[in-house]
């Protein structure tokens, strides 16, 4: 039997957000105007604050000031779009290079949140504090090194990394919720055609321990269903709405006739709630496709998406003579998400809810990654390295080969994996503020478990 001990040494990937946390470091900006201004009119001290936003965090993430009137000047240094919210005021939504004032008014002692609020940011790890304090000099929390409170508000390294620890064994030792993306068996008609049912509701969804929200999907999980087809195969998918307003599939991905891809008003009309509607298509080539809604973004981002494939992706001659395999021992669909409830997932669960992976020596997986978000996501499985052999349900006259593959918005790539060395291989996102936070791993990180 195995002891919790050697389970804890062969599980020693976790280590690995210690180093992580290193890149949340930053420089920053502090200004105090005139070191104590008073306001015009009020004989009030005034604190001004700078703060940055970029790379999925505020930096300094922990600020302070003494008593009075406070002011935080915000400026966007990252790519993306970001905002500050605090004590219910707002900023804009500021492009990159922009920067914004907030003025909090009067402050007494205090600890107040600080978080961006733009989808799957406040999980990403946006977030901060600001501390009013007797004797407060305006900036970075007391207890920082050059500026960046490089503990994110932990006391002392060993809490720091207990805490990391403690995350990641929830990993190991809790207990999983219902995954979803299994796969759904047919009703095979009379005249042979295969018939899917689908239920678009609305369920508690748990997405991690303890964070339950109410997911848009199909047939009551995230991923919906997967559905496979053969080449050939007539197919029938009947649709029953139980949501509060109308809704569609579209069948990325697959080549359907225009009256079937789902796309209301164009091809359809919408499924109003408390109907049916029935696409009916063949089967014509083989696909590594997606279904999802295509009636408001936010029924797909909270959880209306799901896998579908047609036949299987060939794996090239040449690799087979290097001793992969013409048939997998395992195909995995993971299907990305950043955005809307369900946030930075790995099929609708994020870390340490996420489902884990097991193989053997020798074992051929496929991998299938589609992404339902908003953003690329460059996925990395530690070890083996993987060879492309299809992107987006096209095989490739020339497989190539990586360990990080950049999956943007809309796209599936098929990968496979010649499975040889034994141990427990992490595998994440590598935008690593997607995987990392101060209290150690979240978001789109699994493992990959070979014996």
């Amino acid at each position: 039997m195995t002891t919790r001990s050697q389970e804890r040494s062969f599980l020693g990937w976790a280590a690995f957000g210690v180093a992580v946390a290193a890149l949340f470091l930053g420089m920053f900006a502090i200004s105090t105007d005139g070191g104590g201004e008073q306001a015009a009119g009020s004989g009030s001290q005034v604190s001004v604050i700078e703060i940055e936003m970029g790379s999925m965090k505020f930096t300094p993430p922990h600020i302070m000031a003494p008593p009075g009137r406070v002011q935080i000047k915000v400026t966007n240094v990252d790519a993306a779009v970001h905002n500050l919210v605090i004590l219910g005021q707002r900023t804009s939504d500021l492009q990159p290079g922009q920067s914004e004032t907030l003025d909090l008014g009067i402050l007494d002692v205090g600890v107040f949140d600080l978080w961006c609020d733009m989808p799957g940011h406040r999980e990403a790890g946006m977030i901060g504090e600001l501390h009013i304090l007797i004797n407060a000099v305006p900036g970075p929390l007391t207890g920082s090194v050059d500026g960046v409170d490089h503990l994110h508000g932990f006391p002392d390294w060993q809490s720091m990394d207990a805490a990391m620890d403690e995350r990641a064994w929830r990993f190991v030792e809790e207990a999983k919720s219902p995954f979803g993306g299994q796969r759904l068996e047919p009703t095979v008609l009379g005249d042979g055609t295969k018939r899917f049912d689908l239920t678009a509701e609305i369920v508690d969804w748990e997405v991690e321990p303890g964070k339950i929200v109410q997911a848009w999907t199909y047939n009551g999980t995230v991923p919906a269903p997967w559905l496979h087809f053969e080449v050939g195969d007539r197919v029938q998918v009947v649709l029953e709405n139980q949501l509060p307003s109308p809704t569609s599939i579209h069948w990325h991905g697959v080549y359907v006739k225009n009256d079937q891809d789902g796309v209301p008003p164009y091809t359809q009309v919408s499924v109003a709630p408390g109907t049916t509607f029935t696409y009916e298509f063949t089967a014509v080539e083989k696909a590594v496709g997606i279904y999802h809604s295509h009636s408001g973004a936010e029924q797909v981002l909270d959880g209306m998406f799901g896998a579908v494939t047609i036949g299987q992706m060939e794996v090239p001659e040449v690799l087979v003579e290097q001793g992969f395999k013409e048939t997998p021992d395992q195909i995995i669909n993971m299907v990305l998400n950043d955005a809307g409830v369900i946030g930075l997932s790995l099929n609708g669960k994020s870390f340490p809810a996420t489902e884990p992976y097991f193989a053997n020596v020798g074992d051929m997986i496929m991998v299938n990654y589609y992404n339902e978000g908003l953003m690329p996501h460059p996925m990395h499985l530690h070890q083996p390295i993987g060879w492309v052999i299809a992107r987006d349900g096209v095989e490739l006259l020339v497989p190539w080969a990586g360990d990080t593959f950049n999956i943007a918005p809309g796209e599936r790539w098929t990968v496979v994996h010649l499975i040889k060395e034994p141990g427990v291989w992490a595998w994440h996102c590598h935008i690593l503020t997607h995987a990392e936070r101060a209290d150690g791993m979240f978001g789109m990180v699994t493992a990959l478990i070979v014996s």
